[in-house]
């Protein structure tokens, strides 16, 4: 069963090489709907940051649990987190350590992260971060699918390289009380159906989904950005797995 709250705080967390603008378009529509809600830049992804090189992932939650404190968000008061792409990584871990602060997590074209796993476990100590590859390399690897070429420039202009300690570092997950929290997957480059069937296969990617307890899944077809390519129908299925709990 579910039940509607009228008012809830949203946080907006993009993936990699994205900062806070990356949601803009999606704000937009957001605040139109009187949502209280509001888009954060992890460390690491602030092009201004003289130190951004040697941000962690631990810097990372750390940042997304100030935010909180600075919300007054409590058992009481919990928080939606809306986490894109790889912002799974930190987002995961703050469910591990304060699931209690979360009333629902939403996962755009994402999910929660396994335990024991890195992004890229492999990348040479001697890489201090990841630019943003070229399209045709990128196209590869995740969907481009509905970005216009104006998207994609400013995609390219604005995009900040990805330190690579967070690439790198592996995911501790402890406390199976993260599985407790209601959950949202918005499925953009792959349909929920397909996501649902690896999730029961044991796909790395996958593995965690079928660990939930409370899973609601929307389909919303596009690339892996739809904060660019279908931002309004990305602001409404936000909204509307924040307006309810289980």
């Amino acid at each position: 069963m579910t039940t509607s709250n009228s008012n809830p705080t949203i946080i907006l967390i993009a993936g990699h090489w994205l900062g806070a603008w990356a949601w803009d378009e999606v704000l937009e529509h957001l605040e139109t709907d009187h949502a209280r809600a509001l888009a954060i830049t992890l460390p690491g992804l602030d092009g201004d940051d003289p130190a951004r090189t040697t941000r962690t992932l631990e810097d990372q939650v750390e940042a997304i649990l100030d935010i909180l404190v600075r919300l007054d968000v409590s058992e009481e008061q919990p928080v939606t987190l809306v986490a894109h792409s790889g912002a799974n990584a930190p987002v995961s871990l703050v469910l591990d350590r304060h699931y209690e602060l979360v009333r629902r997590v939403v996962w755009v074209d994402s999910g929660p992260v396994a335990p024991g796993t890195a992004f890229a476990p492999d990348l040479p100590e001697e890489v201090v971060d990841l630019p943003l590859p070229p399209f045709d390399v990128l196209a590869q690897q995740a969907s481009l699918e509905g970005l216009s070429a104006e998207a994609l420039e400013r995609f390219r202009a604005r995009a900040v390289p990805e330190p690579g300690h967070v690439l790198r570092q592996t995911i501790e997950l402890t406390n199976d009380a993260r599985h407790t929290v209601p959950t949202t997957l918005v499925c953009c480059s792959i349909p929920s159906e397909q996501v649902l069937e690896l999730a029961r296969g044991g796909h790395p990617m996958f593995a965690e989904v079928a660990n939930l307890e409370t899973l609601d899944v929307i389909d919303l077809p596009t690339g892996h950005w739809p904060m660019w390519s279908r931002a309004g129908d990305l602001a409404a299925a936000i909204r509307s797995a924040a307006s309810q709990t289980s």
